[in-house]
């Protein structure tokens, strides 16, 4: 069943009327306001500034004066050589004699010999070994009393210089643990004989590192 809408409750209907009478008022209302209020006029404000008058004075230039240049300084008197002074130099001769005895030249400066400093290897066919092996450096160490005291322990590396015939020409500490260990290692180092290093069946200097250990028995 098809619903019929009541024309009196239909709201689009009356959107034409409403305006026409909307625009009436409002011109209504605008004429009224021209009627009424014929002159509308802003108020102006104006701004009263006073003005700093400054006087400019006249600066006179002055005027530099020239001075004259300084009175050149007097010329010093120097004095002449006198005929007398002139008489009493004597100019010796320059003249070469070829036959004069001159004597022997002066012996040529000695030439300094320049000791050269024997190079070691570091890695041979066969690296030198304490005769005796580690044990005979070991024997010699001396416990420093200091290190007693404190309980120092630890493993000293030595590197030892050794010659062609086996002896420490020279040592150094390459790791140490201090207490005055450091130098019993180095000096029983140096008093040990080594095998020599070879290569090819032939001996020559090798530089070898060489572990000393210090311990303490309990």
């Amino acid at each position: 069943m098809a619903r019929i809408k009541n024309p009196k409750a239909d709201l689009r209907a009356k959107y034409q009327r409403i305006f026409e009478i909307s625009l009436i008022i409002s011109l209504s209302v605008l004429i009224l306001a021209f009627k009424f209020f014929p002159h509308l006029e802003r108020t102006k404000e104006i701004a009263q500034v006073t003005q700093d008058l400054f006087k400019v004075e006249d600066i006179q230039q002055t005027r530099q004066e020239n001075r004259p240049p300084p009175p050149p300084k007097p010329a010093i008197p120097i004095a002449a050589p006198s005929e007398d002074v002139l008489q009493d130099v004597n100019i010796s001769s320059t003249e070469l004699d070829v036959n004069a005895n001159v004597g022997a030249p002066p012996p040529p400066p000695a030439k300094e010999e320049k000791s050269e400093e024997p190079t070691y290897f570091v890695a041979v066919e066969e690296m030198p070994e304490p005769i005796g092996g580690i044990g005979a450096i070991q024997s010699k160490i001396v416990y420093p009393e200091i290190a007693k005291r404190a309980g120092v322990e630890g493993r000293v590396y030595v590197l030892a210089f050794v010659d062609k015939e086996g002896n420490v020409t020279k040592a150094k500490i390459i790791k140490g643990i201090g207490a005055g260990c450091d130098e019993a290692a180095l000096k029983a180092v140096e008093e040990t004989k080594f095998k020599p290093g070879k290569q090819r069946g032939k001996a020559v200097n090798v530089q070898v590192s060489v572990p000393v250990f210090f311990k303490l028995n309990n």
